[in-house]
């Protein structure tokens, strides 16, 4: 393993009811509160009324921001940016899942700069020296930003979707109730646990390959999102299986499993430009991803995709080449995501061949992986995908 060192100063409250935890929390800070959401199901299912009746009861003044969209737009950072500062809003609390926490991030960095967020942070990449503080009520399991210091937001109109970190975005605590997202539409469920998969795969298939715990706990997690997605997809309400896939979703990207490797994000990369074109869920883009870009480095990390091949799809080797069993591993990661309802193609989801140059130009190579990724290798993986 390489050296690492790790910091997560996130505060969790865990289980069904722990939204009783709140009160106690928001002692610490001011009485301008900013809430943040997304549509209308946190009113529907009855979080919005507790939260806001908690919210009174501690004597805040509550601020809304609703409407926060799926791959999050600028604009709406702006707005809450906006409330912020007109409103001296001493605390964000986000209900929500990736999109709305990652959006109140970005609106906690640029309420205490006095010039653009988005110029500054996202394209800068400038150094965060102050935020508003955050907490979260987590409703989505997928994106583990109710753990971590990073937030993503698109420029529709550039169709730029970038990501920025800082340890001061880390939220101040998080409160993960299973129940709520016992109503989650089926859709989101499913791109929910593809997302909380490919985080794992980002950090696993990567260097150093030696054995390490850092592989034994991504192949649990990797094991345990498949056991219980296939659970819920049966029974929405079973609290065991929605309380795995929660913590499987904070686990995969609370910076644990991650330690010592130097993690590859080219996937996400490449996802991140197709949603930026065309406002695809995250978890769908992934799916359509992954497979293709397994296919083509698997040979440059040919030890590790045949213990994933053995580990997580208990493939038989028996007179089989070790190319055969990570072919074989990589095919059943494509069948799965089948079965689960995902789509493998971008024919799927509406994106033509013709749009592969356009899409290609805008994805950022990070280069950590097993292999040092150019624009047409880029190009490559999304024609294979086709």
């Amino acid at each position: 393993m390489n050296n690492f060192n790790y910091y997560n100063p996130t505060k969790i409250f865990f289980g069904e009811n722990s939204i009783e935890n709140l009160s106690e929390q928001l002692k610490a800070y001011g009485e301008n509160i900013l809430l943040t959401y997304g549509g209308g199901s946190i009113k529907r299912n009855g979080i919005y009324p507790s939260v806001i009746k908690i919210l009174k009861n501690e004597n805040k003044n509550v601020f809304e921001l609703s409407g926060i969209m799926s791959n999050p737009r600028k604009e709406k950072v702006y707005e809450g940016i906006k409330i912020c500062k007109e409103n001296n809003i001493d605390f964000i609390l986000a209900i929500g899942g990736g999109s709305v926490i990652d959006c109140s991030k970005a609106i906690s960095a640029g309420s205490k700069i006095d010039r653009d967020f988005w110029k500054a942070f996202f394209i800068n990449n400038e150094e965060c020296y102050d935020a508003t503080p955050l907490g979260v009520i987590l409703t989505i399991p997928a994106t583990g930003s109710e753990m971590n210091l990073g937030s993503v937001v698109t420029d529709w109109e550039k169709n730029l979707k970038i990501g920025y970190m800082s340890k001061m975005l880390y939220p101040k605590f998080s409160i993960l109730d299973p129940t709520y997202t016992y109503t989650l539409p089926k859709e989101q469920t499913i791109y929910g646990s593809i997302d909380i998969l490919a985080h794992v795969f980002e950090q696993y298939f990567s260097e150093p390959n030696d054995s390490n715990l850092s592989y034994d706990l991504s192949e649990a997690i990797i094991k345990n999102v498949i056991e219980n997605l296939e659970i819920v997809l049966l029974n929405p309400t079973d609290y065991i299986a929605r309380s795995n896939l929660m913590w499987c979703s904070t686990m995969a990207l609370n910076g644990v499993i991650g330690l010592g490797k130097n993690q590859d994000w080219t996937s996400h990369q490449i996802e991140h430009s197709l949603s930026a074109f065309y406002d695809i869920p995250h978890g769908a883009g992934l799916a359509i991803v992954f497979p293709s870009w397994m296919k083509y480095v698997y040979k440059h990390g040919l030890n590790k995709f045949v213990r994933y091949a053995i580990n997580v799809w208990g493939v038989d080797i028996v007179n089989k080449t070790d190319e055969e069993i990570a072919l074989e591993g990589i095919e059943k990661t494509k069948e799965y995501f089948v079965k689960i309802g995902a789509p493998i193609t971008l024919t799927e989801v509406g994106i033509p061949k013709e749009d592969i140059d356009r899409i290609t130009e805008k994805v950022f190579l990070p280069n950590t992986g097993y292999m040092k990724m150019t624009k047409e290798d880029v190009k490559n993986i999304l024609i294979a995908a086709i």
